[in-house]
């Protein structure tokens, strides 16, 4: 079963390893115990007004006035041995009966401005950097990062939440430079299922800017594809992503949620596409007139469509130089201003989205473009997404030339953006579906020890039994007989062990509930005088002590 601890390593192991050798060690053993007390009793307000109370340990010492100096030392010995076998128990019964949570701190485009995200940003040949950073904060056992444009989360497997959320808050202070009332002021915290669900939307692209938008997928991905054989990337954090990589699949698969324009910029290169053949789509000769922020995204949504060749015209090269560099496969000629109607003359499709406050194309401009080719269907289509527009709506009068604007565009964001919102609704049936399958298969990983320590134990009876056997039987058996017997005594125990085994898992692939199943565990950790819990605690402990003095 999962253990969590709200103390610190080297606290918890001073208190449940070192015995107290003298009256003063023991008073300040006992001071501790006090401290540890206070500290237990503090409520912990988290987000939505939820308050988590974390259960205290009370130990009381009364002292008689009647009893003299001597039997005071003694007495206060006594009491201090007391109360801390009562933190032990007490805190070891209380923290064993909960199981390690799964958390997530993380910044947004929602939450955050970008210069926040871009100091938080961690690039991917560090994040198992980090996650070595972050587990060896004493209260983290597993962590991930997902870190991209719009976002920077982190994920863990945390003993205490509370506290575990205050270290990697602080941890991400240290290595941002922002203050830490600054990242609580737009951070977000979600635990257990609400992370679980959370990282689920991501990965189905529910969360993103545009809704359904495909690289996040992409991105979820390469956070599993770089924590492989990272210390720290544990059980419970790599198969919350490598389950949320098979929801977004299903939700993009299922509901097809990514298909249709919902932004300005996209629906102009849909909008084109639709009125261009479809065998053209590839050969048609693209003119992007601005390289501002909806420039840029057109050029980025022209790529997505599988444009690998176009020709940019802006003031200046600066621009244009920096998308070309980020999209070092496509083939961006930059032209300046000045050739823009030589450029237009040679394109068949023409985007504009400039700051222009006076139309850059009139009737008398396009009227003595020559016409394009009937391969694109003989017309030559000015897309104008600027307001005020490029375009002036003369150009529609143009025989051989068709003229869409943003209004033309509304219609196509808005059509698309209903049909989005009925597949969000139709994901999150699936994200709850699967939220539910991936719970049931964390509530599993409860009864691993127990399985773990029953199989050993068999084992251990079988390995002794065996032996006598042999023994019985002589020096000079043949290896036939020998393996024969071992195999005999192995099948036993599988067989043996097979009803006990079928009765800890609880996958969610049958009616088995998990408290029956962990009923089922208790039960079998008392018939076989398993090892305890606490047992397990002092373990787990001791691993974070050793780790941090590494």
């Amino acid at each position: 079963m999962a253990v969590s601890s709200t103390l610190s390593g080297a606290k918890w192991e001073r208190l449940l390893v070192n015995s107290c050798s003298s009256p003063s060690a023991s008073l300040r053993a006992y001071s501790l115990s006090q401290q540890q007390m206070k500290a237990f009793s503090k409520p912990n307000r988290g987000r939505k007004g939820m308050a988590q109370r974390i259960g205290g340990v009370r130990c009381e010492v009364a002292q008689s006035d009647a009893i003299n100096e001597g039997e005071k030392t003694d007495t206060s010995k006594a009491y201090a041995l007391s109360a801390l076998e009562q933190l032990k128990t007490s805190a070891a019964d209380r923290y064993t009966k909960e199981r390690s949570s799964i958390v997530v701190i993380g910044l947004s485009i929602h939450t955050a401005p970008v210069e926040m995200r871009e100091k938080l940003a961690i690039p991917e040949a560090e994040w198992p950097r980090a996650i070595g950073e972050l587990c060896g904060l004493n209260h983290i056992e597993e962590a991930a990062v997902l870190s991209t444009c719009n976002r920077m989360e982190i994920y863990v497997v945390a003993l205490s939440q509370h506290r575990g959320v205050k270290e990697v808050t602080e941890w991400m202070s240290k290595t941002s430079g922002i203050p830490v009332s600054e990242i609580c002021e737009h951070r977000f915290l979600l635990y257990n299922k609400d992370a679980t669900q959370h990282i689920f939307e991501v990965s189905a692209g529910l969360d993103s800017l545009v809704l359904g938008e495909g690289q996040i997928l992409a991105q979820v991905k390469q956070v599993v594809k770089v924590g492989q054989g990272v210390v720290g990337f544990g059980r419970n954090v790599s198969g919350l992503f490598k389950h949320a990589i098979t929801v977004g699949k299903r939700v993009r698969t299922e509901t097809n949620i990514a298909a249709g324009a919902v932004s300005v910029s996209s629906a102009a290169v849909e909008l084109a596409l639709m009125k261009l053949p479809e065998s053209s789509h590839a050969t048609a000769r693209m003119l992007v007139i601005g390289a501002g922020k909806m420039g840029k995204l057109v050029i980025k949504h022209l790529v997505a469509k599988g444009c690998t060749k176009m020709v940019v015209v802006n003031r200046s090269e600066e621009k244009v130089a920096a998308i070309r560099e980020e999209m070092k496969d496509v083939e961006i000629i930059y032209r300046p201003l000045t050739d823009m109607l030589a450029c237009s003359a040679e394109a068949d499709v023409v985007f504009t989205s400039t700051a222009s406050e006076t139309p850059l194309f009139l009737k008398e401009h396009v009227k003595d473009l020559p016409p394009v080719s009937s391969e694109v269907g003989g017309l030559r289509l000015f897309v104008d997404i600027s307001v005020p527009r490029n375009v002036g709506s003369c150009v529609s009068e143009v025989e051989g030339a068709r003229l869409y604007n943003v209004d033309d565009l509304k219609e196509v964001v808005a059509a698309n953006k209903e049909d989005r919102l009925r597949k969000a609704m139709e994901a999150q049936a699936i994200i709850a579906e699967e939220s539910k399958q991936f719970e049931a298969w964390r509530d599993s990983l409860e009864t691993v020890p127990t399985i773990k320590k029953l199989r050993a134990y068999a084992e251990r009876i079988r390995a002794s039994e065996l032996e006598k056997c042999l023994s019985k039987m002589g020096e000079d058996i043949p290896k036939k007989t020998r393996k024969a017997v071992d195999d005999l005594s192995r099948g036993i125990v599988n067989k043996l062990l097979h009803g006990p085994m079928q009765h800890l898992r609880c996958d969610g692939s049958d009616s088995r509930t998990l408290s029956e199943t962990l009923e089922n565990m208790h039960a079998l950790n008392r018939m076989f005088g398993l090892e305890s819990d606490i047992s397990l605690l002092e373990q787990k402990i001791r691993a974070k002590v050793e780790q941090s003095q590494k």
